[in-house]
């Protein structure tokens, strides 16, 4: 069974930066892609950032700029680095890994992330 589990997230002052990360296991993850998504208190889940197997990216509009993603096959873990945090950027986070466009997780606990103005 897939698992996933989030960490990283905190409180932090507009401006600031935050480094997320998502460990997989119980999945070839080298060969996965990997997603963040974000849920904010009464919005739908939104997709933030991609990174697939080759390494090519690709994020929301509202993050470009100021958040990357990365992956470390050898720890089974991607990471997303957000920088210059505004307060709409507070949500719960997620990441979620695919296979062939294919789920392979239920969502886990995520993190949260709260940006003061």
């Amino acid at each position: 069974q897939v698992q996933l589990v989030e960490s990283g997230g905190g409180l932090v002052q507009a401006g600031g930066s935050l480094r997320l990360s998502c460990v997989v296991s119980g999945s070839t993850f080298s060969i996965n892609d990997m997603t963040w998504h974000r849920q904010a208190p009464g919005k739908q889940r939104e997709l933030v950032a991609y990174i697939g197997r080759g390494g090519t990216t690709n994020y929301a509009d509202s993050v470009k700029g100021r958040f990357t993603i990365s992956r470390d096959n050898a720890k089974n873990t991607v990471y997303l680095q957000m920088n210059s945090l505004k307060p709409e950027d507070a949500a719960v986070y997620y990441c979620n890994t695919w296979q062939f466009g294919l789920q392979l997780s239920d969502w886990g606990q995520g993190t949260q992330v709260t940006v003061s103005s």
